[in-house]
Formats: structure tokens, C-alpha cells, sequence
């Protein structure tokens, strides 16, 4: 009988101690990136150990583009990700995909701006462009129908007694335009950084105006978890929130005059050249960097213009609202426990 209770008590010691080992493993989240200057929080918090501080193993995913999560999203196969704000965005919502808007990611807020509006230099040389009335019939490059751009752009325009439908849009991807303006196959573009600087470096491009100026705090892209996460351990989906925030302000800090000049902003270089796809840090500390806030605060008034816009343009499939894209309530949680970052 002795040798029973014994052999019992040690197999309970071998479970308890088995279930404590696994307990302690970090979990795996997927996350998408599309390896750019917006996936900064992620990669910092990824650097400096803060997923490992919330026992969270991340698994980096690399997409072209951010509208490609959104079938891994309604597969499981993503937990977390990012990206501009489309017409697709909503409508994925609206489908029934499973994800939620729940963090900024970028935001051009006044001095702080990673896109503008550009018109080739030589045809302000020539006396051709000599403000924005001028670019009525000119061919103006976009990365695609339904994204933020065409609400920046579209605000801009009619601003100056125009609109989209005035210039001929073009659609191609941002190295496409670089290419394009050099080429003269086009007058214009809505060109983002790195372009931005090379164009204008040389000489190929001059700015109409930068996005913050165009659409003042226009929400650029944000912080996406999948609804699976979110409800499947509420901790851990709030520790991943928490991590990335922390990540966030590292970043925050290192930003002066609208570049990565700051305090630690060599630190942060390194980090994007190592995590990027741009491994020049020269690039990195030439071009202009976006605002993401540090407490994670979605600019919703902004998300509004967008939704309004793009359901002007007749790219919203069905009744979309804010409420069913937007999830504040982990940020929120997230702030409580590390505190609220002060404004600069």
C-alpha cells in the first residue's frame, strides 16, 4: 500500500512539474510585416526582449503588402499585423473575417510625415506646374483605388476647386513611381519614404505637399489582432500589446525634427537595418519618420473621413461602423499596467 501512495505522489510531482514546464513555455504569435519603417514597434520590442518579458515567442510572416493578411486572418493562420487604411480593411470586417482594428501604427501628424505629393521638377522649371490648380489633367501615380492615399489627395484637391476625377490616376507601387518620374511616364505621385528623399535628392521630384498637411493627423495605417487571439487568453493578447507599446516608445524617443535624430536613435537604426529591408542605416537617417502614439490611440475622427470617403466612391460593401472594426480596450488595459507615456 506504501508503494502505491508513493508511486502515486511521484507520478503527481512528474505532472505537476511537466504541466509548470510547459506552462512556462513562450507562446507563439504569428505576426505579419511587411518589413517596413511602420513595423518598428514590433521589431524593437522583438530586439529588446519585451515579447519574452510577456512569455511571447513571435514568428514574423512577411507580406508584399498588408491587404495579403487578410486571408491568414480568416485562416488563423495570423494573429497579429498591420497596414494602411483601406476600402478592403472595412469590407473585411464587414465580412465576417475576424480582425480588429486595435492600435495606431502611423500617423502623419503636423512635422511628422512619411508621404507627400509630388510633381516632376522639370515641370516646375518649365513653368508648367506652378501650384496645385496646374495638376488638373496631369497623370498622378497612387498605389491603388480605395487606400488612405486617395483620401489625402482627394481632401487636397478639393481644397483647390478639383477633384480626383480631374487628373488621370495612375496605379502602380512606389518604387513603380520613382522609376516613373525619372521616366517622365508620369507628372505626379503620392510618393512615400525611402522615394520620397531619393526623388527629391535628385532632382527628379518636387513636393506639392506632405501628407500632414494634405489631411492633418491622417490615420495611415494601423495595429491589427484577429479576434481568435484576442479572445483565446485576453493576457497574453494584452502582454503582446504592452511589449509593442514599450517597443513604440523606445521609437518615440529616438524621433527629433521629424527624423531618427533623437536620443538612441543609433540603437534604433540598427535595429530597423537588421529587421527591414533596407539595410543602408544612411537611408534611416536621412528620410522623415511617421508619428505612432505611444499610448496606442486609434484616431477614430480620422477612420471616419476614410470610411465616409471611401463609401462616397462606392467601395464599401454593406453597412461598415467603426464600432465593429475597433477594439480600444486592450491599449487601454495595456496603459494601465505600464503607465501612461507623457506627451513630448
Amino acid at each position: 500500500m506504501r508503494m502505491k501512495v508513493l508511486i502515486s505522489c511521484l507520478l503527481s510531482l512528474i505532472c505537476a512539474a511537466a504541466s509548470a514546464a510547459m506552462a512556462q513555455q513562450p507562446l507563439r504569435v504569428n505576426v505579419g510585416i511587411t518589413n517596413a519603417l511602420a513595423d518598428v514597434g514590433f521589431f524593437i520590442a522583438d530586439k529588446r526582449g519585451y515579447f519574452a518579458q510577456e512569455n511571447i515567442r513571435v514568428n514574423f510572416v512577411s507580406f508584399d503588402a498588408a491587404a495579403r493578411m487578410i486571408a491568414p486572418f480568416a485562416s488563423g493562420d495570423l494573429d497579429v499585423g498591420g497596414g494602411g487604411i483601406a476600402a478592403g480593411l472595412f469590407n473585411a470586417v464587414n465580412r465576417g473575417v475576424g480582425m480588429r482594428i486595435v492600435a495606431d501604427k502611423s500617423t502623419s501628424a503636423p512635422g511628422l510625415s512619411t508621404a507627400a505629393l509630388v510633381v516632376r521638377k522639370d515641370l516646375v522649371t518649365a513653368g508648367r506646374y506652378r501650384g496645385p490648380a496646374d495638376l488638373k489633367g496631369l497623370k498622378i501615380a497612387v498605389p491603388a483605388p480605395g487606400t488612405g492615399t486617395s483620401t489625402s489627395i482627394s481632401t487636397f484637391f478639393n481644397k483647390h476647386g478639383f477633384g480626383l476625377k480631374d487628373v488621370d490616376l495612375a496605379y502602380m507601387s512606389f518604387p513603380q513611381m520613382v522609376q516613373a518620374l525619372q521616366n517622365r511616364a508620369i507628372e505626379g505621385a503620392f510618393l512615400t519614404e525611402p522615394g520620397l528623399t531619393k526623388a527629391i535628392a535628385e532632382g527628379t521630384a518636387q513636393v506639392v505637399a506632405p501628407d500632414d498637411e494634405m489631411l492633418p493627423n491622417h490615420q495611415i495605417a494601423v495595429t491589427l489582432f484577429s479576434e481568435r487571439f484576442i479572445k483565446a487568453d485576453r493576457k497574453i493578447a494584452v502582454g503582446f500589446m504592452k511589449a509593442m507599446l514599450k517597443g513604440t516608445r523606445d521609437y518615440n524617443d529616438a524621433v527629433k525634427d521629424g527624423r531618427l535624430a533623437g536620443p538612441g536613435a543609433e540603437a534604433i537604426i540598427a535595429i530597423l537595418t537588421e529587421y527591414s529591408a533596407i539595410k543602408d542605416p544612411a537611408v534611416y537617417r536621412a528620410i522623415k519618420v511617421h508619428s505612432c502614439d505611444p499610448n496606442g490611440l486609434i484616431n477614430l475622427e480620422s477612420l471616419a473621413v476614410d470610411l465616409a470617403f471611401f463609401r462616397s466612391e462606392g467601395l464599401i460593401e454593406g453597412p461598415v461602423s467603426l464600432a465593429a472594426a475597433v477594439d480600444a480596450s486592450l491599449a487601454e488595459e495595456a496603459v494601465r499596467d505600464i503607465g501612461r507615456y507623457p506627451r513630448k
